[in-house]
């Protein structure tokens, strides 16, 4: 019978993911006393997922190849690129985002830009248009600087209390 191979970087790295989600799914769920399905897949909030993810691959890369090898180094230097860029272009997009989806709902009250179209004389009159509810941008995309730590934290303890091999 063949040998059960064990990617000791890739479980440890893959079960960090996992449980930063659900550890994201059920905090959100104590906040807003609903279960959100989406939380268990998407992106930003506590902790990152994404920080959880490349620390526990490095903390593997540190165990499985030294901390002078060429392998960790990449996956270093990977890490530190997604935990920047996390807290950087993509929670800023996130903002974005929340601002404008509030423009969006102060717009819809007011009816600013809706139904109000120019005729031939240049006077204004008003248009009845089909009412769609538009999709909200969303808003969940990066992370605080706390979020961050939180997903690397426990990427780095999951990757120690891994087994290296079974």
């Amino acid at each position: 019978m063949a040998k059960l191979e064990y990617n000791y970087v890739l479980i440890s790295a893959v079960l960090s993911w996992f449980a930063a989600q659900v550890i994201k799914t059920v905090i959100n769920m104590v906040k807003t006393k609903k279960f959100n399905a989406e939380r268990l897949i998407g992106s930003g909030g506590m902790p990152s997922s994404h920080s959880s993810l490349v620390c526990s691959a490095s903390v593997a890369m540190y165990r499985t190849c030294g901390l002078g090898s060429p392998e960790f180094a990449l996956m270093f230097i990977m890490a530190m690129v997604v935990m920047y860029d996390a807290m950087g272009v993509r929670r800023a997009a996130g903002l974005h985002a929340h601002e404008l989806n509030r423009m969006k709902k102060i717009f819809a009250v007011t009816g600013f830009g809706s139904n109000v179209q120019t005729d031939e004389s240049g006077g204004a009159k008003k248009v009845r248009k089909k009412e769609k509810k538009e999709k909200e941008f969303k808003e969940y995309l990066g992370h605080t600087p706390f979020e961050v730590l939180g997903g690397a934290v426990l990427g780095v303890a999951i990757a120690f209390i891994m087994p290296m091999s079974i």
